[in-house]
């Protein structure tokens, strides 16, 4: 049986993210940025928490950990980390992890914090992002480097097309803004932002997203695309030092 997500909001503009398998009864919650929702999310659709996979350190991505852990006795896997280490067990790029009949690996993609992990579950073709990649932005980089960043997301951007995507905030709308002072012509862009629009408008999350579509929209993950290059005066320039003048602009915007 494929596996079964759940979304819903956290704190001001966190996403979270139940996998559950229904062969087994396993359910993961993808991060845990506030107990209560996650709790409410579980009453919703009847599963129970054994386990919560950690991307990064981040405060509002670990603050109910401890809480659920407690009442829930469920496993904590996460990356290896000074910063938290309220984890039953630490995972590094190469390995798997089970989510009961659910196989998932893991990619490190530092740059929003050195730690950051990625969880990909292949058969089901569906990944858990954290804050390296949303949908048509990227996480800014606070620990890292730009051209860790930018490695992390030649690693994602490699995974399959029809791979859905989850991510750790809603900040599409916001990020098709900026997107469109670099790539104003691209059409695929233009017709997200309308497809974004409109979600938006209904009260709907822009997530999930797949790969592909992001390879055709997202600048962040076009920096080696000479068009791109030429859009912000770096024409011919390394892939890298583009993606790190894109990261600054957007900084600033």
């Amino acid at each position: 049986m494929a596996a079964k997500t759940h979304l819903f909001p956290c704190l001001s503009d966190n996403f979270c993210v139940l996998i559950h398998d229904p062969a087994t009864g396993a359910t993961a919650s993808i991060d845990a940025p506030e107990a209560a929702p996650v709790e409410a999310a579980l009453k919703e659709t009847g599963w129970k928490l054994t386990d919560i996979l950690v991307t990064h350190h981040h405060a509002d991505h670990t603050a109910g950990v401890g809480e659920l852990k407690q009442k829930y006795n469920c496993r904590v896997v996460g990356p290896v980390s000074d910063k938290f280490r309220a984890v039953d067990e630490t995972i590094r790029e190469g390995q798997t992890l089970k989510v009961g009949n659910l196989t998932g690996r893991v990619l490190e993609t530092p740059g929003h914090t050195l730690d950051h992990i990625s969880y990909i579950f292949d058969a089901d073709k569906i990944c858990f992002l954290g804050d390296t990649l949303f949908s048509i932005g990227c996480g800014r980089v606070i620990e890292g480097t730009p051209a860790q960043m930018w490695n992390s997301l030649l690693k994602l951007r490699a995974l399959p097309d029809g791979m859905q995507f989850f991510c750790g905030h809603e900040y599409t709308q916001a990020n098709i803004k900026f997107a469109l002072t670099i790539e104003p012509d691209n059409k695929a862009l233009v017709a997200r932002a309308k497809e974004v629009d409109a979600l938006r408008a209904a009260g709907k999350p822009t997530i999930p997203a797949t790969i592909g579509a992001e390879k055709e929209a997202n600048c962040f993950l076009r920096a080696d695309i000479a068009s791109v290059a030429a859009a912000v005066g770096m024409a011919g320039k390394p892939a890298a030092d583009v993606f790190t003048e894109i990261r600054a602009r957007k900084n600033k915007f």
